[in-house]
């Protein structure tokens, strides 16, 4: 479901007719983009949009903090203070722009007139005069974090760990000036939630060999021994290999993008064995899962309702749980399940996907009426790809690799 709700949140959609100006439609989609810690693609729907209001500053603002691109943010603001009521935001684009005395002017009031909490207060004296960085005592980190005082403390020279911080502060450990366990850790974050491509990640999991051992070093060493054997073709050492690489993966729920990566290349290796099943179930996690389940042999019950799925005709009779009875019976069906049939006869073809996704999730929580009432919708609306990629990942998600 996650490709789902990025097309949904990045689709140049119109807002829902009650929602006014429709910027509470748009910062509502960003606001989830930035959750997900997708901050490159939330500041470029917002700059498609026009950022340069009232409204819709300060998330530009804050996210151009993160992702270092501030200067034109700044100039805007430099321009048009009305832009944002922070004043210290105003004072640390006077400063950023070269107007110091400006700056300095703007702070000496705004403290004056207790406008800037103690921890701001702390940091922008700092930034303004790096030297009272060497004599005043490095102010504890607020409950709060917003963009600003992150970037002012890594100004200060005292830059804070992302780890704790929402995950799109992550994005910000993605530069060479960050030691390496950092970026591992911030990469796995954002390609857990499809902010980051999978290529990213798997290109720092085999950059150099692992500092230690223990925790994300041990993923390192099973993503390197496994893409070794995999360059190599050596049957025998993939197979050895896959199964480590797997159980680093689902370690921390990176079965996904791992499968994303490497299950073309993996289809090209004569496997037998566990071996052999456990990269069937990488395959169909793949967006390749309908050519590779077309050249599948399925050798268990299990692996033949897969295939089946992943073709489009899952059979009730190869169904042994009422998960699975449930899926087939999704895709038995014709036309809209009545849950979404008021939505969908008035048009309203965004909300009815998203009411689709809201079904499946609880779906996946138990409720298989709900499940098969999201799986039956997403077809009716043509999403069949959605629905097969849907039901895969959740029965091999939730079982593990094939036996």
């Amino acid at each position: 479901m996650q490709s789902l709700l990025y097309t949904l949140l990045l689709a140049e959609a119109d807002p829902p007719a009650d929602s006014g100006s429709g910027h509470a439609f748009l910062k509502g989609r960003i606001s989830k983009l930035l959750e997900l810690g997708a901050a490159e693609a939330a500041q470029a729907l917002l700059e498609r949009t026009g950022p340069e209001t009232p409204a819709l500053f300060p998330l530009w603002f804050d996210i151009s903090l993160l992702s270092g691109t501030e200067e034109a943010a700044c100039n805007s603001l430099n321009e048009k203070p009305f832009l944002s009521p922070s004043v210290p935001a105003r004072i640390y684009c006077a400063a950023r722009g070269g107007d110091w005395a400006a700056a300095a002017v703007m702070f000496d009031s705004a403290v004056a007139l207790d406008m800037i909490d103690a921890t701001e207060r702390h940091l922008i004296a700092i930034y303004l005069d790096p030297e009272l960085a060497e004599t005043n005592v490095e102010p504890a980190p607020p409950a709060k974090m917003t963009p600003l005082v992150f970037r002012l403390f890594e100004a200060a020279g005292t830059p804070l760990p992302t780890l704790s911080l929402p995950r799109v502060y992550a994005m910000t450990d993605l530069r060479d000036t960050v030691g390496w366990k950092a970026e591992l850790e911030a990469a796995e974050r954002l390609t857990r939630t499809g902010a980051l491509s999978e290529n990213r990640l798997m290109a720092l999991y085999t950059a150099r060999r692992p500092a230690a051992s223990g925790g994300i070093w041990d993923r390192v060493e099973a993503i390197r021994r496994f893409d070794a054997a995999l360059q190599s073709g050596n049957a025998e050492a993939v197979a050895t290999s896959l199964g480590r690489a797997w159980r680093a993966m689902q370690s921390v729920h990176l079965e996904v993008p791992f499968a994303r990566f490497y299950a073309k290349d993996l289809t090209q290796v004569p496997l037998t064995g566990p071996a052999r099943g456990l990269a069937l179930s990488v395959g169909l996690l793949s967006p390749d899962y309908e050519m590779i389940a077309a050249a599948a042999d399925p050798q268990t019950p299990d692996e033949r309702f897969l295939v089946a799925l992943a073709r489009g005709e899952p059979r009730s009779t190869l169904a042994r749980d009422p998960l699975l009875r449930t899926i087939a019976r999704a895709f038995e069906a014709e036309g809209p399940p009545e849950a979404l049939q008021p939505l969908l006869e008035t048009g309203k073809l965004g909300e009815a996907i998203l009411q689709a996704m809201t079904l499946f999730s609880s779906g996946a929580s138990g409720n298989l009426g709900q499940l098969e009432s999201a799986l039956q919708g997403l077809r009716a609306m043509g999403l069949e790809d959605s629905a097969r990629r849907a039901s895969l990942q959740l029965i091999l998600l939730n079982q593990g690799e094939l036996q």
